[in-house]
């Protein structure tokens, strides 16, 4: 089953967002799919300065729209980019985030593609809001945010699995966009109110006991959720450890040397359903790897910009 039929690249058209075209032409060769890229450019922007360019106004927005369909066509046209993928190609006016979320929507595309870093709306400084406010936008669909050059196919995969419904699209997801790497399975656990327990009374024999119990039964679920997925033995690894989930994931990263990490945008707490979800946030900032996030087709898109 293809779960990559349809994708949507956006860029900013700098350098470091070509990353992310990059890898999306990688992605669209290996899975058969049909591409789009997109860039959106904030034109109206400029209606702002009507009063500096008096009539030219109108000149310059033509220019510029010129100059992004030049130099769309020129990144998308290489064939050591393109990897003999021919996509769609759009400049489009409007809110760079409502612009994604828009095309993504009205698409119905498998996977949404942004680099990391750019020169305008995907500014390393504000990386964290950015994409927690296209993740909002751009609910129904998986984002994949570019990091690092795509020299090669995905090899280590480090999915973090919290046992939501998520989590199951997550491990499928990652086999569409790492097909041979390494799957490494890990839920990361804390108890609840674990820092007021020895406070409470609760003796630190009975807590270490819990946490033995807990990762054995966190185990065989686990192992449960891969045969789900269609995961054999020798195809995954499981690992079950103790600790805040936003700090193990960025220290398996390391451990595993993952060049991709998998997360789900909603965890199993009501409290993450209110925005993308504190783990994701942070693995979105501190990870080095290429980060693809999962989420939740059931909950309805942020409607504002």
């Amino acid at each position: 089953m293809n779960l990559l039929s349809r994708i949507l690249a956006a860029t900013d058209l700098s350098a470091p967002a070509r990353h992310a075209v990059e890898r999306a032409f990688h992605l669209a060769a290996i899975a058969n799919s049909e591409l789009y890229i997109l860039h959106a450019i904030e034109l109206g922007a400029l209606d702002s300065l009507r009063e500096m360019l008096g009539d030219n106004v109108l000149a310059v927005k033509a220019t510029l729209n010129n100059d992004a369909h030049a130099h769309l066509e020129q990144v998308t046209g290489n064939a050591t980019i393109n990897r003999g993928v021919a996509p769609h190609t759009c400049v489009a006016d409007g809110n760079p985030l409502a612009t994604i979320a828009a095309e993504a929507e009205g698409l119905d595309v498998d996977l949404v593609i942004i680099g990391a870093r750019g020169e305008s709306f995907l500014r390393h400084p504000v990386l964290g809001s950015t994409a927690a406010r296209l993740l909002r936008k751009a609910s129904r669909h998986p984002v994949l945010v570019v990091k690092q050059p795509p020299h090669e196919v995905y090899r280590s995969v480090l999915i973090a699995v919290d046992f939501s419904p998520v989590s199951l699209q997550a491990i499928r997801m990652a086999r569409q966009v790492a097909p041979g790497a390494d799957l490494v399975l890990l839920h990361a656990f804390e108890l609840p109110y674990e820092g007021k327990l020895t406070f409470a009374g609760v003796d630190e024999h009975v807590i270490r006991q819990y946490v033995r119990t807990s990762s054995e039964t966190h185990r065989k679920r686990l192992h449960d959720l891969a045969v789900a997925a269609g995961l054999t033995a020798p195809e995954y690894t499981a690992r079950i450890v103790h600790g805040d989930p936003s700090q193990q994931i960025i220290v398996m990263e390391q451990e595993v040397d993952a060049d991709l990490i998998v997360v789900g945008k909603h965890g199993a707490h009501i409290a993450e359903e209110l925005l993308i979800g504190s783990v994701t946030k942070h693995v979105l900032a501190e990870s080095q790897c290429d980060l693809l996030v999962m989420c939740d087709p059931h909950v309805a898109p942020e409607s504002s910009p």
